[in-house]
């Protein structure tokens, strides 16, 4: 059993999927904290020096000025400006994968394979140049092919 999983783990796809995970981990941290510390901040300013990390809904009689007070006095909020942060930060890295794909697919392409230089003869069928207008095997008059 021991084997067994040896195998599976040091298999290719494993092994790629674990990289794929720690690198996809470290990724989002990296767009959370533009999200966070870049983009939301001008955002904020924008809209009347709003932090959006702080746009919620009390649902209590207590008032709280920010999420965090709510939270340690155990408020029960709707915290829509963290949902809106979550959003934008989806929507970045949505967009980052996809811009990666993309690139990824368009390496992958196949490259159009040149055009081909020499044509059947319709009479003995032997390979000809394209532009020949006689068959150099059995002489016959062909159709020239313009290039």
């Amino acid at each position: 059993m021991f084997k067994e999983f040896r195998e599976f783990a040091v298999k290719g796809n494993a092994l790629d999927l674990a990289v794929g995970v720690i690198i996809g981990a470290a990724f989002g941290k990296i767009v959370t904290s533009l999200v966070n510390d870049i983009l939301m901040p001008p955002l904020g300013l924008l809209t009347g020096k709003m932090d959006f990390s702080n746009l919620f809904i009390n649902l209590s009689d207590t008032p709280v000025d920010t999420v965090a007070k709510a939270k340690a006095a155990g408020i029960p909020t709707i915290n829509y400006g963290l949902f809106f942060n979550n959003i934008i930060d989806f929507l970045l890295v949505a967009f980052s994968v996809f811009i990666l794909v993309r690139q990824i697919n368009r390496l992958r392409r196949p490259e159009t394979p040149p055009p081909p230089a020499t044509r059947q003869c319709p009479l003995c069928l032997s390979a000809i140049p394209m532009a020949a207008s006689r068959c150099p095997h059995c002489t016959s008059a062909v159709d020239p092919v313009s290039q």
